[in-house]
């Protein structure tokens, strides 16, 4: 399946939106990253050219498996087929400077190679406990580490609250927001992200 968008939810780890002195909000904000800025573990992330602070978020991915408006809990839940281990590469310095003019992010999440994702495991193979671990290592340094526990907002919820706002297609991609330790990567480093029974992915920046 090639995904129709890819929608992404920020601040749904507490510990990450106080690192970044962002306010909790109800529901984690939304914004889309387009298809093409997908690649695969064994890629390689790009560094653009117009911002300096690349950063990395590990994120757990929902691949979702059938179209759905207005579900309930439990159709949200029935909508998710798989898991990946996913990266929100994101450019920080681009990203304030259009926050400062209340500007859209899109510039510091959109590029080309900023949304990395693993293999699947799909959901009838694999039920999710979210007391999984999610890490990210750089160069072999854990700046990364948590349970998925600790999301604000569960993955279903998040289906849910997405879908009473816009249609979800199958296909769609949904990244679930990211734990706290987000931090600069340069060209020349390797990426390890994982998600305990989920999969892997290794990346380098160039």
């Amino acid at each position: 399946m090639r995904p129709g968008k890819i929608v992404c939810f920020g601040r749904n780890y507490a510990e990450h939106a106080k690192e970044l002195g962002n306010e909790i909000p109800p529901f984690p904000l939304v914004f889309l990253k387009p298809s093409s800025s997908l690649i695969n573990s064994g890629d390689e992330i790009i560094h653009p050219d117009f911002g300096e602070e690349l950063h990395h978020e590990v994120e757990l991915v929902l691949l979702i498996g059938k179209d759905i408006k207005n579900v309930s809990l439990e159709e949200a839940e029935d909508a998710i087929i798989g898991y990946a281990v996913g990266l929100d590469m994101t450019l920080r310095d681009v990203q304030d400077k259009l926050k400062s003019k209340g500007a859209p992010w899109t510039l510091a999440k959109c590029f080309d190679t900023s949304a990395v994702v693993s293999e699947f495991r799909m959901k009838k193979d694999y039920k999710l406990s979210l007391n999984e671990t999610i890490e990210l290592k750089v160069n072999g340094n854990i700046r990364q580490s948590a349970k998925l526990s600790l999301m604000l907002h569960k993955p279903a919820h998040l289906v849910q609250g997405i879908a009473e706002k816009m249609k979800i297609e199958k296909g769609d991609l949904l990244f679930t927001g990211t734990p706290a330790g987000v931090g600069r990567v340069k060209r020349g480093d390797i990426l390890e992200a994982s998600i305990e029974n989920i999969g892997e992915i290794t990346v380098k920046v160039v």
